[in-house]
């Protein structure tokens, strides 16, 4: 009936610096935040809140998944935040985006579908609204 929610991660226990480029996969708990460059898949592990931030200029081509998600630099890759996202002025994400709870600051882009997965099984798609043409041929 009741849904726990859990906090997010506020501590960062790993650093992937600026000027470090990783080419695989990368797996954690806690908290970790990127200012280089991973060419890989990013995912939380384990069953605990996690927090993922994606620095200025961090950039990651692949998979990131994440209860708990900030994004200020550029993803080429699908996005799935179970928890909380926030969308930083910054932030480039170029794939679709899968989020609980969103947060987009002005500046954002995002060049793919942003889905809301806010409970199990529902899921609610966003799409742009295109303008309705007339079948009369008149204005």
């Amino acid at each position: 009936m009741f849904v726990k929610e859990t906090k997010p991660q506020n501590r960062i226990d790993t650093l992937i610096g600026a000027g470090t480029v990783i080419t695989g996969d990368v797996s954690f708990t806690g908290g970790l935040r990127i200012d280089g460059e991973i060419k890989g898949n990013v995912h939380a592990t384990g069953d605990q809140s996690a927090t993922l931030v994606i620095s200025e200029h961090a950039r990651i081509e692949g998979e990131v998944v994440v209860s708990h998600l900030v994004i200020n630099g550029s993803v080429v890759g699908p996005v799935i935040s179970g928890g909380f996202l926030e969308l930083q002025a910054k932030a480039r994400v170029t794939g679709d985006v899968q989020y609980n709870t969103i947060e987009m600051h002005l500046g954002a882009v995002v060049e793919g579908r942003m889905v809301h997965t806010g409970q199990p099984g529902k899921t609610i798609e966003l799409k742009i609204a295109s303008p309705v043409k007339s079948k009369s041929g008149g204005n």
